[in-house]
């Protein structure tokens, strides 16, 4: 994978109950890394936000790689979807990102040590 451009980019935004929060975080783990395998998505990264709210940084090859992915008719991993969707009370409209410069240093990002 070392080759590939990114060349669309989507930022999903969640709302997730109070007390679902571990919940969340595997069934968006075990989500993504389904969508990595099964779609061709380049993986993401999941945020959260000080006013609350989860946001997950995803990267693509292009933009019809992610529009096959969201015309699938059955979920790539139903029952990570449904975890997720159980823990979610609120979710906002994905924005569509078009990458123009790149100065991303390639790595991973870790939670601070107090946070889990």
């Amino acid at each position: 994978m070392d080759d590939v451009t990114t060349k669309f980019c989507v930022v999903y935004q969640f709302m997730v109950r109070a007390g679902c929060e571990a919940a969340f975080e595997q069934a968006w783990q075990d989500l993504t890394l389904a969508i990595r395998e099964q779609c061709g998505g380049l993986g993401s990264r999941l945020h959260k936000t000080d006013d609350g709210w989860w946001l997950a940084y995803a990267q693509w090859p292009d933009r019809q790689t992610w529009e096959q992915a969201q015309a699938r008719t059955t979920p790539v991993h139903p029952d990570a979807a449904q975890r997720m969707a159980d823990a979610i009370e609120g979710r906002r409209p994905p924005i569509l990102l078009q990458p123009q410069i790149d100065l991303l240093t390639p790595a991973r990002a870790s939670a601070p040590a107090d946070e889990h």
